[in-house]
């Protein structure tokens, strides 16, 4: 940034200029970003292909480049191009990179977003081998198989269609290709051990370790997180070599991984901050302002040091288990019991009627607590949902 312009902007007589793309609204975004945004004193522009669906955004069609880069050069020039949106990150990336801003590698973004890309990368890297088979539309299911093997596809989110098969995966390839006809799937062995997550962020210079989570799945064949609980401990340095492979070193990663007997192995990398309400539940546990943290990333300040954690903290999904009718639920709220604070965030409202997916779409809610210890938190979490229910009809 130019020496007179940051002048400027250090007296407040000029804002620094925030693109921020988007999709769906969500609530990292909407409480999370744009509230960090304007307290670092942005002035900021939300772009999507969805402007009913966001207060004062401007229309663009989000998932071209070109589309993008136009609409920003219409509408001034830049400080900061952003995305938190899964599948947005490639074509943010570009358009940051047009206008000489700090911003995100778009081949890095591309690799983490396709598993296959992703698999290849960490292979040729010499960082790790797991047996990975991509299936274009019309492509035979080949034989002999290391059964059992996960089946997912090859950009997909929030776990839809990522199912356990062991065996006859004809089957299964048929089944999903009904509710994705024209999409690539891929085919991994099973990658079997504690499934965990490391959480980081990158300038561009380095890589800082925020910390990591322990995640609780629901029942196989199924791939739904139930609950993620505060594990800042691990085998680092291996996903940080995966990272390094990928190329994804700007910004916050969102990375899962599974501590199998031979070592860990990467399940995926999600270029973007964790979901679900963890990024919260992240900032809580750091005591600190993660949101505002990654925007200066992309505002070209260098990432900070990392506080050691001033909280413990879990983040519990409530899961719908039969469908039904929601015939009564908690709503918005926070609450203190004793020295642990807890928030719940309904996901969906009283008189929606729920069909299982076997997905994260199944969410009713999300409760997030940080105390001092586990045992304090889960006791408050377990209160919590005993006085304060969902029923389904």
């Amino acid at each position: 940034m130019e020496l007179g312009k940051a002048y400027l902007i250090l007296l407040g007589v000029l804002a620094l200029r925030l693109y921020l793309t988007a999709l769906k609204p969500t609530d990292s975004v909407t409480d999370g970003f744009l509230p960090a945004a304007r307290a670092l004193g942005c002035e900021v522009t939300v772009l999507t292909d969805r402007p009913e669906q966001h207060p004062h955004a401007v229309a663009c069609d989000v998932r071209d480049p070109r589309a993008l880069i136009d609409t920003v050069e219409q509408l001034g020039r830049p400080d900061a191009i952003f995305s938190n949106s899964d599948h947005l990150q490639a074509e943010t990336a570009l358009a940051a990179d047009y206008f000489g801003l700090p911003g995100k590698d778009w081949r890095a973004c591309a690799a983490a977003k396709n598993k296959f890309l992703m698999r290849r990368r960490l292979r040729e890297a010499g960082v790790e081998q797991v047996f990975t088979v991509r299936l274009a539309p019309g492509d035979p299911v080949p034989d002999d198989l290391p059964y059992p093997v996960v089946l997912k596809p090859r950009e997909g989110v929030a776990s839809e269609d990522v199912m356990l098969v062991e065996r006859d995966l004809d089957r299964a390839v048929a089944e999903v290709r009904k509710r994705r006809p024209g999409e690539a799937l891929v085919v991994e062995e099973y990658l079997e051990g504690p499934l965990r997550t490391l959480e980081t962020l990158g300038d561009g210079t380095g890589l800082r370790v925020l910390g990591g989570f322990e995640t609780t799945l629901g029942p196989l064949p199924y791939f739904v997180e139930e609950r993620l609980d505060w594990a800042p401990d691990g085998p680092h340095e291996h996903v940080l070599a995966a990272l390094r492979a990928l190329g994804a070193g700007f910004g916050a990663c969102h990375t899962e991984y599974v501590v199998t007997p031979h070592g860990p192995r990467i399940v995926e990398v999600n270029y973007r901050v964790i979901g679900d309400h963890c990024d919260f539940l992240l900032g809580d546990v750091l005591g600190a302002p993660l949101f505002a943290w990654i925007l200066r990333v992309h505002l070209g300040e260098p990432a900070p040091a990392v506080p050691g954690a001033t909280a413990y903290g879990s983040a519990v999904s409530l899961v719908a288990d039969r469908p039904g009718t929601i015939k009564q639920a908690p709503g918005h709220e926070s609450v203190v019991a004793g020295d642990v604070r807890l928030w719940h965030r309904p996901l969906r409202a009283v008189g929606d009627v729920v069909s299982l997916t076997h997905t994260n779409r199944d969410y009713l809610g999300v409760v997030r607590a940080v105390g001092p210890d586990r045992a304090r938190v889960d006791a408050a979490i377990a209160d919590y949902r005993a006085r304060r229910p969902w029923v389904l009809e």
